[in-house]
């Protein structure tokens, strides 16, 4: 089919017309993480006819990712998200060029990266990510679309646009206390595809650059998919925001998170496998009387309240450490605080106690 045809009912509108579709065509867009934000983003702008698009996701494709990554299949289950998405898009569009980084975004390859494209969309779910990608686009000069859910509802916004806000005017610093990401919170499907999207619909404004169509810049879009009430709020400049305020070859990137803030969990079948092999440690993160309604033999009883308050608890440093709670919430929550304490080879047991149960009936 000839391209004319293909992008004939957007570019017949006055805003785009076949100047405006050139511009689209000419376009290098860079997504940064290939899930709920970042799928609905990728399928329309490969539909648009975005001439070249990135994808960096280190990530592998899960059945509890279809819900809401609709890029996905059930046969791609397994496969490296940054490829499998290639694959989809370019039967989509074969006429654009796409590169899939099936690697973590980190302070080392994020200014390579972001310097041979023209666009970032944001589409992660953790505060370390996103504050990597604000300096990353402050010091190549990119602008970064950014995107936010949980539960039911959205946020967006564009940061570092035309001497705009950056993310750290909003936010200046990561927050000390926990704040749960959309594995462990939960989202509603529809609400990651309504931001992905206009996330898209943002990057073809910046590209487009008509006046009609301003993008986001300086403002903050909310929306509550609940009850279907929106805000637009101002979003000022901070002026002594301290990368704002600075020169791009003085910002320094920081990065912490060994693996993009994304905790690593093993199912009540896989942790069990691993302590029948004395390589690993259960260690059961609930309260006291929890404790003793019951719990998983051979776990060791370290409760989250002990860890909130302080408590560094003598672990062994050559076995890996399974955390688990009654529904995985709270061992996400323990998870985080050791890893903060220095204990790297932990995880979290999906599902928790209750899933344990369900899996394991006879061990009860």
């Amino acid at each position: 089919m000839p391209s004319d045809s293909r992008y004939a009912r957007q570019s017949v509108l006055p805003e785009i017309g076949p100047e405006g579709q050139a511009k689209i065509a000419a376009a290098k867009i860079l997504c940064i993480g290939a899930g709920g934000l970042g799928c609905p983003a990728l399928l329309y702008l490969a539909a648009a006819g975005v001439g070249q698009i990135g994808i960096v996701d280190f990530d592998t494709v899960e059945e509890s990712n279809l819900q809401r990554q609709t890029l996905f299949t059930m046969d791609q289950i397994g496969c490296k998200k940054a490829e499998a998405a290639k694959e989809r898009l370019s039967a989509l569009n074969p006429e654009i060029i796409i590169e899939a980084f099936a690697e973590e975004l980190t302070d080392t390859n994020a200014v390579t990266l972001f310097d041979a494209y023209d666009i970032v969309i944001d589409g992660t779910d953790n505060f370390a990510t996103k504050f990597l990608i604000n300096d990353a686009a402050l010091k190549t000069g990119t602008p970064f679309i950014y995107g936010s859910i949980l539960g039911f509802d959205g946020q967006l916004s564009v940061f570092n646009l035309h001497n705009g806000p950056c993310y750290r005017c909003l936010f200046p610093e990561p927050p000390s206390t926990y704040i749960p990401n959309c594995a462990q919170a939960g989202v509603i499907g529809a609400v990651a595809g309504m931001i992905g999207t206009a996330q898209a619909m943002e990057a073809l404004k910046i590209v487009l650059g008509h006046p009609d169509l301003p993008p986001l810049s300086g403002k903050l879009w909310t929306i509550n998919l609940r009850t279907m009430e929106n805000r637009l709020l101002v979003l000022p400049k901070d002026l002594d925001c301290p990368l704002c305020s600075c020169k791009r070859e003085e910002i320094t990137l920081k990065y912490s998170s060994p693996v993009c803030g994304i905790i690593p969990e093993v199912t009540p079948t896989q942790a069990c496998e691993r302590c029948e092999k004395d390589n690993a440690l259960l260690v059961d993160v609930r309260e006291t009387e929890e404790w003793d309604a019951g719990h998983i033999e051979g776990a060791r009883h370290i409760p989250l309240s002990a860890l909130a308050q302080g408590l560094r608890p003598d672990l062994p440093d050559d076995c890996e450490i399974i955390l688990y709670c009654q529904k995985g919430l709270r061992g996400q929550q323990a998870t985080q605080i050791l890893r903060a304490q220095g204990c790297l080879n932990i995880s979290n047991m999906q599902g928790g106690y209750a899933l344990w149960l369900d899996e394991k009936p006879d061990d009860r």
